[in-house]
């Protein structure tokens, strides 16, 4: 159940969004032990300029996964592989043009609806 924050180049057609979503989703569920059903991700679309990723130049990606606290080291290495595998396989972007951020949290800095915190109630 991360949060996902994705910036991917302006431009794109639809399928390739849905493309790095569905490529990342997959790791997360795959990696880290998520339900299926638990998605929740932000897709931003920018303009190059407004994507910078050090010098380089071709598709790329930067994503920021907010979470909470808990997944071991080994799961969250395993996601950083398994993501850049699917994005290279689909939509086709190089492992060195991704570009991945964990930040974790506690139960209580959740509400998914109603000003309630699910996690703690």
């Amino acid at each position: 159940m991360p949060l996902v924050n994705i910036s991917i180049l302006k431009g794109k057609p639809a399928e390739y969004a849905i493309a790095v979503a569905d490529s990342i989703n997959s790791a997360v569920i795959e990696t880290m032990d998520f339900p299926d059903d638990d998605r929740y991700q932000v897709i931003h679309e920018l303009e190059p300029h407004c994507l910078q990723l050090q010098e380089r130049t071709e598709d790329r990606v930067i994503m920021h996964l907010t979470m909470r606290a808990g997944r071991s080291n080994k799961a969250k290495q395993a996601f950083y592989a398994k993501v850049v595998e699917n994005l290279a396989e689909r939509p086709g972007i190089k492992p060195e043009n991704v570009l991945i951020s964990i930040v974790e949290n506690h139960d209580i800095d959740w509400s998914f609806r109603d000003g309630v915190a699910q996690f703690v109630v």
